[in-house]
């Protein structure tokens, strides 16, 4: 197997899309599979290599990158090092992002021989699941999207009234990030640039508009995003399978630092599934 970690994917806002390929070198074509982490999150989070080895294992060519704002760098893209860059992200940079590795999965020549662009899907964990599906919707390369454990609204994580005055003010509002200890800022743009590009960042309208195969998948157990957002999902659209994960939380019961040898059952379940789907 081919794995090639820490190479940057150019992107619109002068920050490296830090990124890595895992593949079976066959000179065949493959599907490409491009994954997408969630909040808070980065691409070596828990045992998202590991699942990775196991779609490359399956014959897919599977990327993953990091966000160029999720607050991780070139020389330490696990973790949050960059607070100031984290603190400036927004859902549209992510979506800029995501376009980004697409243009450059179809355009390199590098991986030509290994790659099937007729055949691109996603994969967005937690809060990426809104963002592959938008994508999904707006960018007709794609074939098939996946949620996993995916958010149903952008608008009341963002757009709530509690707070908004005191956040416009201070310019700033901190979250405790509880595993790295660290206040993580997010500077008052995240609101603003979700009020100008709202009826974008709907995803009740994304997932209606889709026209292509959607599996949501969520876990039981999640306490972060609450199973009843996968259910709306799946309501939404008439193209969706809906699985349940039994006993499975938000993570699909893995964590950071991930130092089994294996994926937890949860998520080797999960990882059977999306790669069922996406044959």
């Amino acid at each position: 197997m081919k794995i090639i970690k820490n190479f940057t994917v150019d992107g619109k806002y002068q920050k490296p899309i830090v990124t890595d390929v895992f593949f079976k070198e066959t000179k065949q074509p493959k599907p490409v599979v491009i994954f997408c982490h969630g909040y808070k999150g980065f691409k070596d989070w828990g045992a998202w290599n590991m699942m990775a080895e196991a779609f490359a294992k399956a014959e897919f060519f599977f990327i993953k990158f990091n966000f160029s704002h999720n607050g991780g760098t070139l020389d330490e893209p696990i973790d949050f090092p960059d607070l100031e860059a984290f603190g400036n992200n927004n859902y549209t940079k992510e979506l800029d992002d995501l376009e980004s590795v697409i243009a450059w999965v179809s355009s390199t020549s590098e991986y030509k021989n290994e790659i099937d662009l007729e055949n691109i899907s996603l994969i967005g964990h937690s809060r990426a699941g809104g963002i592959v599906t938008i994508k999904s919707e707006e960018n007709n390369r794609i074939k098939k999207v996946i949620s996993l454990a995916g958010v149903c609204d952008f608008g009341k994580r963002t757009a709530t009234s509690d707070g908004l005055e005191q956040w416009k003010n201070d310019g700033v509002k901190y979250v405790l990030n509880g595993r790295t200890k660290q206040q993580m800022p997010h500077f008052y743009q995240f609101y603003e640039d979700f009020k100008q590009n709202e009826k974008r960042l709907n995803i009740q309208r994304a997932v209606s508009n889709l026209v292509i195969p959607y599996l949501i998948i969520h876990g039981d157990n999640d306490t972060s995003v609450f199973i009843e957002e996968g259910k709306k999902l799946h309501s939404w659209s008439s193209k969706s399978q809906f699985r349940i994960i039994k006993k499975a939380n938000h993570v699909f019961n893995v964590s950071h630092p991930w130092e089994k040898k294996e994926l937890s059952k949860e998520l080797k379940i999960v990882t059977q599934i999306c790669i069922d789907f996406l044959k």
